[in-house]
């Protein structure tokens, strides 16, 4: 029978075993570029068979959130060196999140103070995480955004395709494209935040057709082997919506079996939140989607999310439901999480004030199980 603990090859990844970290925003990186804190955060929780890091914006169109790291500055790519190669002295593999956030920010931090931009001129509601004066973090209502000409797509999937670059020359085992919670290529996906015209709005096929015109970027610049994706067919976060969620996320899913793809990342229920929440007058049927995947041809590795303990995964993996489980505010508190895990140990308990932004506490402060005996 399968383990947790387990390894498993994904795409050209080797990993040691099946316990993700899952991709988690903590504004640490002032100007955008990662630094010596941040390579600790990582290297301390490289025990995970893989990590993956926290939503890295492509450009700074992409950029929605104050102090998150980038991939589009030679001063980031170099920050973002020094972690990877500090994950892997550890013995550790880490891809990062490529993120367009669409709509999901503000004009301060916009190039020129511009509108965000989004399939269409409709605003989210809900909020961004900025940096006051002062330097005190607080949580702003986003900005409405404009909606992009059809000509300006192109440029953005090209973003994609030198950013992916950019992460594996900056020492990455590989990316995942960020598809899910609300933001640019999910606001593509729904019919709640996609009102286009054009061949990128109205069917589900041309929803699909940005998301699958980046995976096609990607896969050709660096390998598909090294390129995944995550996705939430029904979260509500950042004002996502569509009322019939299974077909849209079954041609999604389908689409993806074309591409040898690492691995296929998806959120269950509403991030963060309970993991029976649902969109439209039905529950969701994830097995259903799985299903859909393999039947497709599809053999990247399934990586479940949302809520999971230590029972639960064990179950999804030995049951043949999922490959890999991603574990977010658990890895936030426990440096050493497989260790508790494997061998049932109790667990630190995160501190949500410390979430988002400031320093080392509630950061890098997190004890080991060694260091608390």
């Amino acid at each position: 029978m399968t383990s947790l603990f387990d390894p498993i090859v994904i795409g050209d990844i080797q990993l040691a075993n099946r316990i993700v970290m899952a991709p988690l925003t903590r504004n640490r990186s002032p100007g955008a570029v990662p630094n010596t804190l941040n390579a600790a955060y990582y290297e301390q929780r490289a025990s995970a068979g893989l990590i993956i890091t926290e939503g890295t914006p492509i450009t700074q169109q992409g950029q929605g959130y104050a102090d998150v790291p980038g991939l589009y500055t030679p001063e980031a790519l170099a920050g973002w060196k020094q972690v990877t190669d500090a994950v892997h002295r550890a013995g550790g593999k880490i891809v990062t999140q490529m993120w367009h956030v669409g709509r999901i920010s503000h004009e301060s931090l916009q190039p020129n103070g511009g509108k965000p931009v989004a399939p269409s001129a409709i605003r989210a509601q809900s909020k961004t995480y900025l940096i006051n004066a002062d330097g005190s973090g607080a949580f702003a209502e986003t900005s409405e955004p404009r909606a992009l000409e059809r000509d300006e797509l192109a440029g953005i999937v090209g973003d994609y395709r030198r950013a992916a670059r950019a992460a594996i020359e900056a020492g990455f085992d590989g990316i995942e494209i960020h598809a899910a919670n609300g933001y640019l290529i999910d606001q593509f996906l729904r019919s709640g935040s996609n009102r286009r015209t054009d061949d990128y709005g109205g069917s589900i096929e041309n929803r699909a057709r940005f998301l699958f015109e980046v995976v096609e970027a990607i896969t050709k610049e660096i390998g598909a082997g090294r390129t995944a994706i995550r996705i939430s067919p029904v979260t509500p976060a950042n004002d996502a919506f569509d009322p019939d969620p299974q077909p849209l996320f079954t041609h999604v899913v389908e689409g993806l079996a074309r591409y040898g793809l690492s691995y296929v990342h998806v959120i269950e229920g509403a991030t963060g939140g309970p993991r029976d929440y649902q969109q439209g007058d039905k529950p969701f049927d994830y097995a259903a989607l799985h299903a859909a995947y393999r039947a497709a041809g599809g053999k990247a590795g399934w990586m479940v999310n949302n809520g999971y303990d230590r029972d639960l995964a064990l179950d999804a993996v030995s049951s043949g439901r999922a490959d890999l489980v991603a574990f977010g505010k658990l890895f936030i508190a426990n440096p050493d999480l497989v260790k508790r895990l494997k061998e049932d140990l109790p667990l630190n308990t995160p501190d949500k004030d410390t979430f988002y932004g400031g320093g080392a506490k509630g950061y890098t402060d997190y004890p080991a199980l060694e260091n608390v005996a």
